[in-house]
């Protein structure tokens, strides 16, 4: 009988632990127990795993000896205070907040890029990147490992869910009240999300840039493990429900063309290469991405003002690939060493 493990899902009610738990049981992870565990609000509620209902626990009052595997997606703080005690414990954490991404002595996965680190874990601690990190490394991963990638341009349009279920209530508020012509105050987000693009994610740096933007700079370097990898980023939150895009322009060191860009991307896991030169031969968040695995990339074609650069559009599932599966992945990963 193969292993069976002890999984805990720490913010088992929020929009990423919620999807957690269902992929957990649509890849039939071999769980011989799940844990949903919440803040003390919670408790009590239930979440759906597979067909069954599990009943939430405390987070505050949990023990975790015994517990396996632990998926955490409660925001950093949360982290920060609990993932040390379940790794003290034994269990080996996943985390999905920017508690532990920059840590020299914690690994920072993206499970098609560079899976090799996942053994890599003094501390216990394994780290989920930004879901808009996330995708677009699936995408440049084959092309640096091929080509090696000297500077990235990227403008990021970034949809509600991932300001979490707040800001997916708020895009629908205020759409329904702007077409009632109603006043759409803003409260989650600096400013009118319906029918409108707001360039501001995260909090301003002293250099301009916001932390959003510099979590492209800091990660893709620590995954693709290269420090001198540039990375010029712009991050916007668009009025799109699920589903994060990316137009990016890589500008790599030895000359690649658009059609080996292409072929690598066919063969590449986890991306669907959806590019064809016609109206509609391309991936968008709501006809391709929404509620589905795969990162998408469209629109590949070479930069003509640029003698190595070739340019990308991206789409994925930003709750999707890039927060849930991917934690569930590196826990496949875990898993597969018994």
């Amino acid at each position: 009988m193969s292993r069976q493990f002890k999984v805990a899902v720490v913010g088992a009610t929020g929009a990423v632990g919620e999807v957690m738990l269902s992929i957990l049981a649509e890849r039939k992870f071999p769980v011989g127990e799940i844990v949903a565990l919440a803040s003390e609000r919670s408790a009590g509620e239930y979440v759906k795993f597979g067909d069954d209902e599990v009943m939430v626990r405390d987070l505050a009052t949990f023990d975790p000896a015994g517990v396996d595997i632990a998926l955490f997606s409660a925001g950093g703080s949360i982290s920060k205070e609990y993932a040390p005690k379940f790794a003290a414990a034994g269990a080996v954490v996943i985390d999905n907040s920017s508690a532990f991404r920059y840590d020299d002595d914690v690994p920072l996965v993206v499970s098609e890029v560079n899976p090799d680190q996942v053994r890599n874990r003094p501390r216990g601690i394994i780290a989920n990147p930004n879901c808009s990190t996330m995708q677009m490394l699936v995408a440049l991963g084959p092309i640096h490992r091929k080509a090696g990638i000297e500077r990235i341009n990227v403008a990021t349009y970034q949809s509600v869910s991932g300001a979490g279920r707040s800001g997916l209530e708020e895009l629908g508020r205020q759409t329904a009240a702007l077409l009632n012509f109603q006043e759409a105050a803003p409260e989650r987000f600096q400013a009118q999300i319906a029918f409108n693009l707001i360039p501001h994610i995260d909090d301003f740096q002293d250099n301009g840039f916001t932390k959003e933007e510099m979590k492209l700079v800091w990660e893709t370097r620590k995954i693709l493990g290269d420090d001198r990898i540039q990375v010029n980023p712009t991050a916007v939150r668009v009025p799109v429900f699920y589903g994060h895009s990316e137009a990016v322009n890589v500008e790599t060191r030895e000359k690649i063309s658009a059609e080996a860009v292409r072929a690598l991307l066919e063969t590449a896991p986890g991306v669907e290469v959806v590019d064809e030169r016609k109206p509609g031969g391309y991936p968008t968040p709501v006809t391709h991405a929404s509620g589905r695995d795969p990162v998408y990339v469209g629109r590949i074609r070479e930069d003509f003002s640029h003698p190595r650069a070739v340019n990308l559009w991206i789409v994925s599932d930003n709750i999707r690939k890039g927060a849930a599966l991917n934690a569930v992945q590196i826990a496949e990963l875990v898993a597969a060493e018994g």
